[in-house]
């Protein structure tokens, strides 16, 4: 028996799968740490973590993995191939020696913003981190060699092979998508010279082989080779089976996205929407809003840590749809994008003290986040459908039916996840699997949501009004 290993590299913690080749089922998974990792806020605003330490978690997740086989993984041939998801748009900086020169700036973190304004690119993203390091720790900056997603980082631990993807870089925005090539007119706008940059490797195919003593500290066989790597979007969007113009994949946990698959002619300039490649080249439109799960989160935190996540949302169904005049607006996590990269916070609307409860906010919360994908959905086209995994906010039976409802699409669940997607994703680059449908004809549907009539008046009403409120917070915070 072999297996394909899918690692998925969260800034809350690195899980890896091992997926039987033959079958495509996953056999074994597990994450490290088992609470949350940490992330480090010298200032507001700023997030960052240590590069190291994402390989820590790695060779712990590897090994409570293993102990669930009978297998040895140090085997020839037990593991087949490697693929890689990550947390996107982060920057890890190397000398010469491969070494980080300082923490790694993770993906929520904002202090880009003003560089990416004069740009113009969003500022959470790597080039707006970069020029942030040039202006203030230019003494850093002159050391760097090689700057890196969080993912190539963990590719080179394994390989020892510095390399990129051109996906990579079209989320670091240093990508042109006309010349298909790195993006020498955004370079030259920060004052970066491309020798900072990692050789190209494919999305899929070889990207480097388990080098000799990596396998001897993990436990596995030398020469195993990576296969594929892909930010956890576009990654989602493939464990998904995502992969063509007019189809959606969703993810609704700490930060919610919408990631829609377009052919580069239909691709329209719009500097809400954020614009990747997709593993297989398409163009990816994505939206994303930072203040998803974390609303639903701090409002247990705060409201009912006394209720489970299951028991807020059975307590939010006992209010009417419209939570009776309260309306909450999510973005309470940082800059968004779709909002022109203001930073606007989270605000409750309607809340009347004689006649609202908790359970009026828990509905008027999960219904703010589904106007929140609503709001970027309107940017990306006419959806008809959307693919999403069966976790986090798409537990919920109310999300879901607000989501289906006011977008009038049909959300499809399934059972799968970033390293189980990594884990076909490898398959693919090693020729494992003949395509995307032989890689993931296991990929198992658990139930479809269709929008509810009786849902479809009220909501409209009520998205109305949300959008309204939205518009006067936009207007205080010009």
């Amino acid at each position: 028996m072999s297996y394909l290993l899918g690692i998925d590299l969260g800034s809350s913690s690195v899980k890896v799968s091992l997926v039987e080749a033959e079958s495509g089922e996953c056999k074994a998974s597990a994450y490290w740490p088992e609470t949350e990792a940490p992330i480090k806020a010298l200032q507001p605003g700023w997030a960052e973590q240590k590069s190291d330490d994402w390989w820590h978690y790695f060779k712990m997740a590897l090994q409570k993995a293993n102990s669930k086989l009978n297998s040895s993984l140090s085997k020839p041939n037990i593991i087949e191939a490697i693929g890689i998801s990550y947390q996107m748009h982060g920057l890890v900086c190397l000398d010469k020696d491969f070494q980080p020169l300082r923490d790694a700036i993770i993906w929520c973190d904002s202090r880009g913003v003003p560089y990416g304004k004069h740009a113009p690119i969003p500022g959470n993203f790597t080039a707006s981190k970069l020029a942030w390091v040039k202006e203030n720790e230019p003494a850093l900056f002159d050391k760097i060699h090689y700057i890196m997603l969080p993912g190539d980082y963990l590719a080179l631990r394994l390989t020892g092979t510095p390399a990129t993807t051109a996906c990579g870089l079209s989320e670091m925005m240093l990508w042109d998508f006309k010349a298909n090539d790195v993006s020498s007119s955004m370079m030259d706008y920060f004052g970066f010279s491309k020798s900072i940059l990692p050789p190209l490797v494919p999305t899929f195919g070889e990207q480097g082989r388990v080098s000799a003593r990596t396998a001897a500290e993990l436990g596995l066989h030398e020469g195993i080779p990576v296969t594929y790597r892909a930010g956890d979007q576009p990654n989602n969007a493939l464990s998904l089976n995502v992969f063509n113009p007019g189809e959606i994949a969703a993810t609704a946990g700490t930060s919610g996205v919408v990631y829609g698959i377009v052919q580069n002619e239909e691709c329209r300039t719009k500097n809400e929407i954020n614009t990747f490649l997709h593993v297989n080249h398409n163009l990816g439109l994505m939206h994303c809003i930072n203040g998803c799960g974390i609303l639903n989160s701090w409002l247990r935190h705060n409201l009912a840590a006394d209720l489970s996540y299951g028991q807020m949302n059975d307590l939010a169904a006992t209010v009417p749809v419209g939570s009776e005049g309260v309306s909450i607006i999510p973005f309470g996590n940082g800059a968004e994008r779709v909002l022109g990269n203001k930073d606007i916070g989270s605000s409750i609307h309607g809340l009347n003290f004689n006649r609202h409860n908790r359970a009026h906010l828990l509905r008027a919360a999960q219904e703010g986040i589904a106007f929140a994908f609503m709001y970027g959905m309107e940017l990306m086209g006419d959806i008809k459908e959307i693919h999403a995994g069966h976790a986090n906010m798409f537990l919920s039976p109310l999300f879901r039916d607000t989501l289906a409802t006011i977008s009038g699409a049909t959300i499809s669940l399934f059972d799968t996840d970033g390293s189980v997607g990594a884990a076909r994703g490898a398959g693919l680059g090693s020729g494992i699997y003949a395509n995307e449908n032989e890689a993931f004809a296991p990929l198992h549907q658990l139930a479809t949501v269709e929008p509810r009539k009786d849902y479809m008046n009220p909501l409209k009403d009520t998205y109305q009004h949300w959008k309204s409120l939205l518009e006067l917070s936009l207007t205080f915070n010009h």
